[in-house]
């Protein structure tokens, strides 16, 4: 029965074929680029179409504060009545579904919530909600 009476060597990892690869992966995303480049300059005329509307789904809920003081923010962007009425209406052109929150201050007078709403009916939007605070019961 043979012995072994020497000790074999322990196996290498070669990573010469693992770093050419690497450099080609990078060489590759280099040149792809280049040639997005050039794609834009291009002279080419794309085809025209209709406006439609977005072909995203619509934004989140549009957010309209109605302070104590009157004054009204969409997003938290200071607006007048009116200029509430076409941003909503210009939205609303893009997006049919637009859905809007109205949060007013408890402290307020409710005819500046019932403006905010009307604006918002006359913009077009369906989706209409209030925002509230829920009392806590105690038992």
């Amino acid at each position: 029965m043979p012995l072994k009476t020497h000790l074999d060597e322990q196996p290498t990892l070669n990573l010469t074929p693992m770093i050419d690869i690497v450099f080609l992966l990078i060489i590759f995303f280099m040149v792809g680029t280049k040639f997005t480049e050039l794609e834009r300059k291009i002279g080419l005329r794309v085809p025209e179409v209709a406006d439609r509307g977005a072909l995203t789904a619509a934004p989140e809920r549009k957010i309209v504060n109605v302070y104590q003081d009157g004054t009204i923010t969409l997003d938290q962007t200071p607006v007048t009545l009116d200029e509430l009425t076409e941003r909503l209406a210009e939205v609303r052109s893009q997006y049919e579904d637009l859905g809007v929150l109205v949060r007013g201050d408890a402290q307020g007078q409710f005819q500046g919530v019932a403006s905010v709403l009307n604006a918002c009916k006359q913009a077009g939007v369906r989706e209409l909600g209030i925002s509230v605070r829920l009392l806590r019961r105690e038992n």
